[in-house]
C-alpha cells in the first residue's frame, strides 16, 4: 500500500460551555503529523473549532488519524463511518487510525466503529511503524511486533504489549502548528514541556496515559520552541500545557529566567497547583516574567472529598494559595469539580460561597465525569451506577453516574443552573466593573450569556432528567413505606 497523504481529525466538542470562545488545540495530533511530515509525507490537519473540514482533502487521503477524548468519541465514531461510506463510493479504501485518551481504554469499541487500527498512548513510535507496515506488505505476523498497537485480524481483536514512554521528550520535534488548517494567529499559542504526574487523582487520566514519573524537556529546547513561535505568531500569549508547568521549581526558575534572559517578554499562562504558592523565590520570577493567569486545580470545598479524590491539598491551603497569588498580580482560574460520595446540595452551594469570598477570578465547576480508565470508571461501573455510556455526555456539564448524597437531578441543577449562574452573574459582573476590573467583568458578562445558551440548548436534557430523578425518588419513598 502506497501511503503519501495522511489527514488529521481533531473532532469538536459536542455543544458549548464557558470556554468555547478560546480554540485551543489538543497537541497529540499535531506532533504526529509533524514527525509524519518530517518523514516526507503529506499531511493535513483539521480542528472544526478553528476551521471545517474540507471533505475532498479527506477523500484524497490514504490514511486519516482521528483523536479522540471521551466526549469526542461519538463524533469521532461517525466521522469514521462517513470517511468509510464515501471513499467506497469512490471506489477506495482509506486507512482510519484513532489514537487519544478514550480509544486507548476503549480499543476494542473503536475497531467495532469503523477503526481500522488504534493507537493506544503515546503514539508517536507507534504511527511511524504502522505507516511503514501498511507499506512494506501488510505482513500478517509482523503486526504484532508494534507496541501500544490494537486491531482486528477477522473478527479476532489483537491488543499488542504497551509502548514504553517516550524517556526523552527533546527527541521529539518541535511541533508545526501550521499543519492545522485555517490556524493562524489564535492569540493564545499551546506549548507543551513535560508529560506524566505523581498525584493520581482518582478522576483523572493523565497516569494512565502519560504515567506517574515527570518527564521534561530541557530548558534550552523549550527556550527554542519559544523563539521559533515569537517569530511565526508574534503578540501571541503562551499557554504551558503541562498538567503542572511548576512540578519541578527548579527547573521552572530557569525556564523564567532564560526566557527573560533572551527577551521573550510574551505574557503567558499554565496549570499549577496550591504549593506552588511556597515558594515566594518562584513566584517573583513567574511575576516579573509576565505571568498573567493560572489554572489550579481546587477540585472541592469538602475536605472529604479532597481526601477522595487523593488531592493532598487542605481547603486552607487553597484560600491561602489565591490570597498569595493576587498580591503577585497573578488571576486564579479556580477548577472544581462537583459529585462526590460525600457530596450534597450543601456542597455545591458552599464552593460557589467560597468562590467568591476568595475572590477568584473564573472559575470552571464541573460535575464529576468517571471517564474510561481512571479508578473513578472502575469503581462505579463495578458497582452499576454509570446511568448512560453516551460519551457525548461525559463532558462535565451532564450527570451520567447516580450520585451518592444528592440525586441527580439536584447535582446537575445545583452546578449548571445555581453555582455556575450564581458566579457568572450580572450583579458579579458590576462588581467586577466598579472595582475597575475590566477583564474579568468581559469574562463574567461573556460566561453569564453563555450559560444562558447553554440552559436553552440542554431544555430537553433538563426536562428529562428531572422526570427521570422524580419517578426514581418516588420508588424509594414508596419502598420506604412499604419498609415502615
Amino acid at each position: 500500500m502506497e501511503i503519501k497523504k495522511i489527514v488529521g481529525i481533531e473532532p469538536g466538542p459536542p455543544g458549548f460551555h464557558v470556554f468555547s470562545a478560546f480554540k485551543l488545540p489538543r497537541l497529540g495530533l499535531p506532533q504526529l503529523g509533524t514527525i509524519l511530515k518530517q518523514r516526507g509525507y503529506e499531511v493535513k490537519l483539521y480542528c472544526p473549532d478553528i476551521a471545517p473540514i474540507n471533505w475532498a482533502e479527506v477523500l484524497s487521503a490514504d490514511m486519516v488519524m482521528l483523536s479522540t477524548i471521551t466526549s469526542t468519541a461519538p463524533e469521532a465514531f461517525h466521522l469514521a463511518k462517513k470517511i468509510k461510506e464515501k471513499a467506497k463510493v469512490l471506489g477506495k479504501d482509506i486507512t482510519i487510525a484513532m489514537g487519544g485518551a478514550h480509544v486507548t481504554f476503549m480499543a476494542e469499541e473503536a475497531l467495532n466503529n469503523y477503526a481500522d487500527y488504534v493507537v493506544r498512548g503515546e503514539g508517536e513510535k507507534t504511527i511511524l511503524e504502522l505507516v511503514s507496515w501498511l507499506e512494506n506488505g501488510n505482513d500478517v505476523g509482523s503486526i504484532s511486533k508494534i507496541l501500544g498497537l490494537s486491531y482486528k485480524i477477522g473478527n479476532k481483536v489483537h491488543h499488542n504489549y504497551p509502548r514504553p514512554h517516550i524517556p526523552n521528550l527533546d527527541s521529539l520535534p518541535t511541533i508545526d502548528l501550521s499543519l492545522i488548517q485555517g490556524y493562524q494567529d489564535v492569540g493564545i499559542l499551546p506549548v507543551l514541556t513535560s508529560r506524566g504526574c505523581p498525584y493520581d487523582c482518582t478522576f483523572c487520566s493523565v497516569t494512565k496515559m502519560f504515567g506517574h514519573k515527570y518527564r521534561f524537556c530541557s530548558e534550552e529546547k523549550t527556550i527554542d520552541e519559544l523563539k521559533y513561535y515569537r517569530r511565526l505568531y508574534p503578540g501571541s500569549w503562551v499557554f504551558f500545557y503541562d498538567d503542572n508547568f511548576t512540578a519541578s521549581p527548579r527547573r521552572t526558575k530557569k525556564l523564567l529566567e532564560m526566557k527573560l534572559e533572551n527577551g521573550l517578554d510574551f505574557p503567558w499562562t499554565a496549570q499549577t497547583r496550591v504549593d506552588v504558592v511556597k515558594d515566594r523565590e518562584l513566584l517573583k520570577l513567574m511575576q516579573k516574567a509576565d505571568c498573567k493567569h493560572l489554572y489550579i486545580g481546587l477540585e472541592s470545598v469538602n475536605p472529604k472529598t479532597l481526601e477522595e479524590y487523593n488531592k493532598r491539598q487542605t481547603v486552607e491551603e487553597m484560600e491561602e494559595a489565591i490570597r498569595i497569588l493576587h498580591q503577585y498580580k497573578i488571576k486564579v482560574h479556580g477548577m472544581f469539580v462537583l459529585g462526590g460520595e460525600e457530596d450534597d446540595r450543601e456542597t455545591v452551594m458552599q464552593t460557589v460561597k467560597a468562590a467568591i469570598k476568595w475572590k477568584i477570578d473564573t472559575v470552571q465547576m464541573v460535575i464529576l465525569v468517571p471517564l474510561p480508565g481512571t479508578p473513578l470508571y472502575e469503581n462505579l461501573s463495578s458497582q452499576n451506577r454509570i446511568a448512560t455510556f453516551d460519551w457525548s455526555q461525559y463532558d462535565g456539564h451532564h450527570v451520567v453516574f447516580k450520585p451518592n448524597k444528592i440525586s441527580a437531578w439536584e447535582l446537575e441543577y445545583g452546578v449548571m443552573l445555581e453555582a455556575m449562574p450564581k458566579f457568572y452573574s450580572l450583579w458579579q459582573a458590576t462588581r467586577s466593573f466598579l472595582r475597575f476590573k475590566f477583564k474579568n467583568f468581559q469574562f463574567q458578562v461573556y460566561g453569564h450569556w453563555m450559560l444562558i445558551k447553554w440552559k436553552v440548548h440542554n431544555s430537553r436534557y433538563l426536562e428529562e432528567l428531572k422526570a427521570f430523578s422524580s419517578k426514581l425518588i418516588s420508588k424509594e419513598k414508596t419502598k420506604e413505606l412499604i419498609k415502615g
